[in-house]
């Protein structure tokens, strides 16, 4: 396969859609001889900050100096996103050799009755296959949607996280908090520890769920803490401390957003659980890696007239979150959002958590087959000003001209619209 080929045949596959269930992976991976068992593993799922948690987990191993893989998604501009290693995306020849040879093997699993593998069960093998061939010593894992059924759940890892819980994909997971938690700690193994910044009720399904498996659990505000330490340009000090213990240090962490406070001091009491037995990982693996960490679209600031903000909040907790960074950090400026939304969000919960009576709002279609129609997201809108756009560049000059020199552009509400936008900006 070429790269185009990979594409092709990935976009096929899209057909089958998202079909939970572990009896197609697991046959899958026996079938290319457990290429996941050829590595260690962190599992992390959440249903926000997942992925840069995944990011600041991945940096900080790397800086120890070890050879570090990390599967996550969605990805913003190209597939090759999903598999990196030591931060560099795979090359597309790679990235369709790992396909191609996944590929072999997925008309067997048809002619065993289990169905079709969906994209993201070929997409799982296939990173699992890149990062054994590669050598990697560890990869962090980010769970697609869930955990208990999700396509990764196959890998026993040497540390569980779970950020947080919150109401999201409802369609796949359950419509209470309690039973998405428990899709959540569906990644909880048999002795391994977890770490996690659940809360509520949430966390004490998190709980039952560790005692049953003998996990031992490291809960944010109880076990750790952190607070936020003042800016250093574009990064931002963050302030970690265990129970028992003086101040673990304070870290200048290269992501911006009260929300990254609590990822990082997740992602510091991973990296020291993981120390017990990984020596490499020191101090300065800690500090270097998350003063290095990168991790675009979330709460990206790429400066100039105007100001843009790129932040993939999608539900209403991100867009919560979204909100309380535009307060913090640009108070006194006149914010235009460029909005895209899946048809399958609460729109209106989004919407409310988000958007000012004072705001400007562009409403364009995220590049998805999901995606919710411009005119229907308006209506939800109450603003200053709200139109909508035909396309996703059509928008962005919109909301350029909007702003003005002055003004923040924020373009949010799916990562779908994230990635195209931003690769738009950035060319």
């Amino acid at each position: 396969m070429t790269y185009e080929e990979s594409l092709t045949y990935l976009e096929n596959l899209c057909k089958f859609g998202v079909n939970m269930g572990l009896a197609r992976i697991e046959k899958l991976l026996e079938l290319m001889d457990h290429p996941e068992r050829q590595f260690k593993t962190i599992h992390v799922t959440g249903t926000n900050g997942k992925g840069s948690t995944t990011a600041m987990l991945a940096s900080i191993l790397k800086a120890a100096g070890i050879k570090t893989g990390m599967y996550t998604s969605p990805h913003l501009s190209n597939y090759t996103e999903r598999m990196m290693i030591d931060g560099l995306e795979a090359s597309p020849l790679e990235f369709a050799k790992a396909v191609e040879y996944t590929s072999q093997f997925v008309e067997k699993i048809v002619t065993l009755d289990l169905g079709h593998p969906t994209e993201f069960e070929v997409l799982t093998a296939a990173a699992f296959h890149y990062f054994a061939i590669c050598g990697v010593e560890y990869a962090v894992i980010e769970v697609g949607l869930g955990g208990l059924l999700d396509s990764t759940n196959l890998i026993v890892p040497e540390v569980a996280v779970i950020t947080n819980v919150t109401l999201d994909h409802i369609d796949k997971c359950g419509s209470t908090i309690t039973e998405i938690a428990y899709h959540k700690a569906g990644i909880i193994k048999q002795g391994v520890p977890l770490v996690t910044a659940a809360e509520g009720k949430a966390l004490d399904v998190i709980r039952y769920v560790a005692e049953k498996k003998s996990a031992k659990m490291y809960t944010y505000g109880r076990e750790f803490s952190a607070k936020f330490a003042g800016l250093v340009e574009h990064r931002q000090k963050v302030a970690i401390e265990a129970q028992g213990q003086d101040n673990i240090g304070t870290f200048i962490v290269n992501l911006l957003g009260h929300h990254q406070v609590d990822n990082c001091a997740v992602a510091v009491m991973t990296a020291l659980v993981l120390a017990e037995k990984e020596q490499r990982i020191t101090m300065s693996a800690l500090q270097n890696g998350l003063l290095q960490v990168y991790w675009p679209g979330r709460f990206e600031v790429i400066p100039g007239k105007p100001t843009i903000i790129i932040d993939g909040a999608h539900n209403q907790d991100g867009a919560r979150g979204l909100r309380k960074n535009l307060n913090e950090f640009y108070a006194n400026k006149e914010i235009v959002f460029l909005l895209g939304i899946l048809r399958d969000k609460d729109v209106t919960a989004i919407v409310r958590e988000l958007i000012g009576a004072i705001d400007k709002v562009v409403v364009v279609a995220p590049i998805s087959q999901r995606a919710g129609q411009p005119q229907d997201i308006a209506k939800e809108i109450q603003a200053a000003h709200v139109e909508t756009a035909e396309s996703i560049s059509e928008g962005l000059g919109q909301a350029y001209m909007l702003a003005g020199g002055n003004g923040v552009i924020c373009i949010a509400g799916s990562l779908y619209l994230v990635g195209a936008a931003r690769e738009i900006i950035c060319k």
